[in-house]
């Protein structure tokens, strides 16, 4: 009889226990799934304040009728040009907020970042040399150098990272990375001050912005950059268990490095291609997954979509406050970025105190 008790009673706690987690993953999924529709909700209306404030005041008359095709008074027209912009800050945006989460994930190191760890500088490098001494003057022309550029870094730094004693650790990737982008930037600024004809093409760009964007820019970079995405998203439950270190990843079936070279592979092209269009901007792939963090937890399934809207607002927002405060003039995003990401970096390794993930 008592036997019977006692096992009626584990039944019962383990029913219990069954209905509390699956409450739980219930109440988690609605909780982020309403995070990813506030997200995109501001995103909307980040989108129309871009296309609504610029260096010339337009009314809701003009923005509206430019949506609808009509480039009949010069208000339609400035903002028919400001659309374009718009949609590159978001999908640029996006592209580094992924890549940003995604080499996070792949190396467990709670400081990588495109910028930090010297992969847009690859790219800058790849794209001047090509300018300089291959006479490239196109996008279309800059984005496999860049990709190529970004890619030998990437490799460069994790190679840099990993020699000596303890392996690669969060710490040695941050100071190859940084150490190998000051590097890179010098080797620019030494190819640029000898063939001072190419420096009004480069300076701009070097520097990092969304004000040239274009639909033929556009048109040239979603292919890549959907290529990108669809490689990290492919990766998300890999690096959901890469995030518990590569013996159990391997223990639970995990081909380690198909996983790691997967994601790397698809945030390269991601950094690459926008890079390639938009010059080096940094910071982005730094501030955005971690705040996406605190609000959805660390399920990279979810991370990677909620990164890719947060880093569109968070770029496209940054490209709107460049317009505000230089006006007439603009600020170039990649500044804004940099201003904003620096005491962000301060406080994740105060915080952090460059642990793994």
């Amino acid at each position: 009889m008592t036997d019977a008790v006692t096992t009626a009673e584990a039944t019962a706690a383990e029913t219990t226990t069954a209905e509390t987690t699956a409450e739980r993953l219930r109440r988690s999924t609605v909780m982020r799934t309403t995070w990813l529709l506030v997200a995109v909700g501001v995103l909307v209306v980040v989108m129309a304040l871009s296309t609504a404030i610029g260096s010339r005041h337009v009314g809701l008359g003009d923005i509206w009728s430019a949506y609808l095709g009509n480039r009949d008074t010069f208000a339609e027209g400035v903002v028919a040009k400001r659309i374009p912009r718009t949609l590159l800050a978001v999908i640029t945006g996006a592209a580094l907020g992924i890549s940003g989460a995604v080499m996070q994930g792949v190396t467990r190191n709670p400081l990588a970042d495109p910028g930090i760890l010297g992969i847009n500088t690859g790219a800058a490098l790849a794209v001047v040399l090509g300018i300089a001494y291959l006479g490239l003057s196109s996008a279309s022309q800059y984005i496999w150098l860049a990709m190529f550029g970004s890619a030998v870094t990437a490799v460069f730094v994790y190679v840099i990272g990993s020699l000596g004693h303890g392996g690669t650790t969060p710490l040695k990737l941050a100071l190859a990375g940084s150490a190998t982008a000051a590097a890179l930037t010098s080797f620019i600024s030494a190819v640029t001050l000898t063939r001072t004809d190419i420096v009004d093409l480069t300076k701009s760009w070097e520097i990092g912005g969304v004000g040239g964007g274009t639909w033929d820019s556009i048109r040239l970079v979603l292919p890549f950059l959907v290529v990108g995405f669809l490689l990290c998203l492919l990766s998300a439950r890999g690096l959901n268990s890469l995030a518990l270190g590569d013996d159990l990843a391997a223990g639970l079936g995990e081909r380690v490095w198909v996983t790691r070279a997967t994601a790397a592979l698809g945030a390269v092209v991601l950094c690459g291609a926008a890079t390639a269009v938009t010059g080096p901007i940094g910071f982005v792939g730094l501030v955005v997954p971690h705040a996406c963090r605190l609000l959805i937890g660390v399920d990279h399934r979810w991370l990677i979509p909620f990164s890719a809207v947060a880093g569109a607002v968070l770029l496209t927002g940054a490209d709107i406050l460049g317009r505000i405060l230089a006006r007439p003039e603009e600020l170039q995003v990649g500044i804004l970025t940099a201003i904003i990401g620096a005491p962000v970096f301060i406080a994740i390794v105060r915080r952090q105190k460059v642990r793994a993930l």
